[in-house]
């Protein structure tokens, strides 16, 4: 479980968490919409919504209050997203999918900073 509200250092302090939900719902298959929506809604979206907390927080570094700001919750339920994230991760067919979203987003971003450079 994730114990602290305070996200690691992040390398990509100016990337956007709407780019990881973007991605996430792409990715699943998910409308955008459903990734922000109020309602838990089916377990794809949750699921998806999850990941893309889990995301946020793990390769963007933002915090955990940064990202329930963004996703309209409480820290508390990003810390729990991040938890199921942590869990599902024992597949290893899942912890595949989310380790090369998480190369994807680090490998996209290092190239918006070297442009920007």
């Amino acid at each position: 479980m994730v114990d602290s509200a305070k996200a690691p250092a992040s390398p990509y302090p100016d990337r956007p968490i709407a780019d990881v939900m973007s991605l996430v719902a792409r990715e699943k298959n998910v409308p955008l919409q459903l990734i922000t929506h109020r309602s838990r809604c089916r377990a794809q979206a949750s699921q998806a919504r999850h990941l893309a907390m889990y995301l946020s927080y793990v390769v963007l570094g933002r915090t955990l209050t940064e990202i329930g700001e963004e996703f309209g919750r409480d820290r508390t339920t990003v810390s729990y997203a991040c938890a199921q994230i942590e869990d599902l991760r024992d597949d290893p067919s899942f912890d595949a999918e989310v380790t090369r979203l998480e190369h994807w987003l680090e490998a996209s971003s290092e190239g918006v900073h070297d442009a920007a450079a």
